[in-house]
């Protein structure tokens, strides 16, 4: 589902990959770890979160104006799969980073996991 899905966004103009795969990718490399998967799992699913919170959330909790992707006819996940689909596709999202990062042979994984969490279960 990811992948397709991932095409479909790219298509419509929307890029998911930015400064959270950054932050994933240095927290990773200062631990000798380079190149997971799960760091550009947990950046898309950062962004998702991102577009649900924008039709969700109200501009207070989420500390910039809510609905400016719609007012701005900007395509988000939500206006390519829904919410229910997006909300979805975080939470597989979310399953794959972890799924990486258990396989990631790191001796102690508890904090980027709780951190890929926070990424996902977040209201701002």
């Amino acid at each position: 589902m990811a992948r397709g899905t991932g095409q479909q966004a790219a298509q419509a103009g929307l890029h998911p990959i930015g400064n959270v795969g950054a932050l994933g990718r240095e927290q990773l490399e200062g631990q000798g770890l380079q190149g997971v998967a799960g760091e550009q799992r947990l950046g898309l699913a950062f962004q998702v979160v991102d577009d649900i919170l924008d039709v969700t959330a109200d501009s207070a909790t989420l500390g910039k104006t809510a609905g400016k992707d719609a007012a701005n006819d900007k395509p988000t996940y939500v206006s390519l799969l829904g919410l229910d689909g997006s909300r979805a596709l975080a939470r597989s999202l979310l399953d794959e980073a972890l799924s990486a990062l258990g396989a990631s042979g790191l001796p102690d994984t508890r904090a980027l996991a709780a951190l890929a969490r926070m990424v996902v279960v977040r209201d701002n």
